[in-house]
């Protein structure tokens, strides 16, 4: 059995602070905010909330632009504000981990202004290259965001990288005075009580020497990935945080890692790494085609199976596994893997099923609970995401779409916006989040999809996410037991074992909005539901037969 710790036992809820509460009008989430729904993370059950980027920022890319990693912007709230809320949830047994965007700052951050000036304390904080500003650029890397990843400054009359967007320069993490800021700056967080850190796109971090030109894209990756991703010297500064700003502290890391493999994972991953898990994304990609993030397809389920066993077996000695379906990142789980109609409640209830009763650390994002579903574009104004509006421009620019009504389907369907809507707390105008104009529009469906009527509703997802955590908490097979995919080649169903010395519990899903049978040989078991989203049990005689997103979880003997 894996070794214990509090952070394998835990389930996490993410918190978007622009969207989640806001407490004085004027439209847009605040920390005073999340304090106010304190009291309700504590109801709904979960332990650990990681909160997406507070820090000073221009808000180019809604906060992963930091401008000062020690200051709370002001949309926000203030640093008392900030230990008001640590204090609210350490009162209450939660613990608090925080975004660390280190890959990259903002533009206006004093180390960019300081290097674009030529400062020699600061001069190799960045990834500069000479050139000139009509000429050729460094090389024929891509942004994630779409366009080259160098744009030229006239101050400093060279250009720089970014990988995101243009106001979002790389930090060069070669200076070792880098690193030390970085370290330092993680020691001052800890210090001021926090329990661990989500790192962004932390396995970026190390560039190749010489910048080589990098093949033409690869799995959706942008050109130049293959040089940076799990770059050269990424395992060696992961071990140097490790030494000099975490061995100390009982923190739990939390790594996204773009691009990275299975088989590649054991090699950053550990209890005593910089790295406790890793958020990685190849099951994100199981419905997305080979151009990326907007080309959807259908959901090849034996394909997802395969993925989440692959990780499940790769981290089964060595690492850990960060359970998710849904971030800031990515549409509405209900909406991408379930069905957003008829069968809303069962398949939402279904894909939840599926993240507490595998091998890791459940993360849940806001409205997650309830059901939220993605949103709708009635105007390309309505666009928020960066990303999404770069997408729009080029593909109003190309051949394949004619006009913003053709995209919007694909706007709607994988559009980060869409996990970006204000939290929908009740019925009442602006869904309760605020008494203002919120800073982005509110999903339709607020009126019956919100957390006063889950709340009320006893067979609600709100409440059957409560049940599913009791469940972990009951059975630490759940937690840290073995895994077995059974009926691999199944296209419908989900089905695996998790055991644990003599105790073995059986978990069935269907994925579809369909009927479906599996054949599991297990005439001669006795099996116990302890859970599951109808009320009647299906059939269970050596064959299950399955209702429309139905789950069960059995123990067996």
């Amino acid at each position: 059995m894996s070794e214990r710790e509090w952070w394998k036992e835990a389930i996490v809820y993410q918190i978007y602070p622009r969207s989640f509460n806001d407490s004085d009008g004027d439209g847009v989430g605040d920390i005073p905010g999340i304090v106010e729904k304190v009291d309700y993370l504590e109801a709904l059950g979960v332990d650990v909330v990681w909160l997406n980027p507070v820090y000073e920022s221009p808000m180019a890319d809604n906060g992963y632009d930091i401008a000062d990693y020690r200051a709370i912007h002001p949309r926000f709230g203030t640093m008392a504000d900030w230990e008001h809320l640590l204090e609210e949830l350490h009162d209450r047994d939660m613990r608090l981990i925080m975004d660390l965007v280190v890959n990259h700052t903002s533009e206006e951050h004093e180390w960019f202004v300081r290097s674009r000036a030529g400062e020699p304390a600061y001069r190799d904080h960045y990834v500069w290259r000479e050139g000139e500003p009509d000429g050729p650029v460094p090389n024929n890397w891509e942004s994630f965001f779409r366009g080259s990843a160098w744009r030229y400054d006239d101050e400093r009359e060279a250009y720089f990288l970014h990988l995101y967007d243009e106001s979002q320069p790389d930090l060069n993490w070669e200076d070792p005075d880098v690193r030390a800021d970085v370290f330092e700056m993680m020691r001052w967080w800890l210090e001021k009580g926090i329990d661990g850190f989500r790192m962004d796109v932390i396995n970026l971090i190390s560039k190749p020497d010489g910048l080589p030109d990098g093949d033409q894209e690869i799995d959706g990756l942008p050109v130049g990935a293959e040089h940076y991703v799990n770059g050269p010297n990424l395992e060696s500064y992961l071990e140097e945080m490790y030494e000099e700003a975490l061995a100390d502290y009982d923190a739990m890391t939390v790594g996204e890692t773009v691009g990275m493999a299975a088989e590649e994972a054991s090699a950053y991953i550990g209890d005593d790494r910089a790295l406790n898990m890793a958020i990685h994304f190849e099951h994100m990609n199981v419905d997305r085609g080979d151009g990326g993030k907007y080309d959807p397809v259908d959901l090849d389920l034996l394909e997802l199976k395969e993925i989440i066993s692959r990780w499940q077996e790769a981290l089964a000695d060595e690492g850990w596994n960060c359970l998710y379906f849904s971030n800031h990142d990515q549409p509405r789980t209900v909406s991408r893997f379930g069905d957003d109609g008829e069968y809303r409640e069962e398949s939402a209830k279904m894909l939840t099923t599926v993240l507490c009763t595998l091998r890791g650390t459940p993360f849940l994002y806001q409205g997650q609970e309830i059901g939220m579903t993605n949103t709708s574009f009635e105007d390309p104004a309505d666009v928020e995401d960066v990303w999404a509006e770069n997408f729009l421009e080029e593909a109003l620019e190309g051949d394949r779409y004619d006009s913003f009504e053709d995209v919007r389907p694909v706007l709607e369907e994988c559009s980060r916006d869409n996990a970006r809507t204000p939290m929908q707390w009740t019925d009442d105008d602006n869904a309760g989040f605020t008494d203002g104009e919120p800073w982005i529009g509110i999903t339709d469906n607020y009126d019956e999809i919100n957390v006063e009527a889950a709340r009320a509703d006893p067979d609600s997802i709100w409440h059957y996410y409560r049940e599913l955590f009791a469940l972990r908490e009951e059975y630490e097979t759940l937690v840290y037991g073995e895994y077995e995919l059974l009926c691999a080649d199944h296209p419908e169903v989900f089905t695996y074992e998790r055991s644990l010395e003599d105790e073995r519990l059986l978990v069935v899903c269907n994925f579809f909005g369909e009927r479906a049978e599996i054949e599991l040989g297990l005439e001669d078991e006795v099996a116990n539901r302890l859970l599951g989203n109808y009320d009647e049990e299906p059939s269970f005689s050596g064959t299950i037969e399955l209702r429309p997103y139905e789950a069960a979880v059995y123990r067996l003997s």
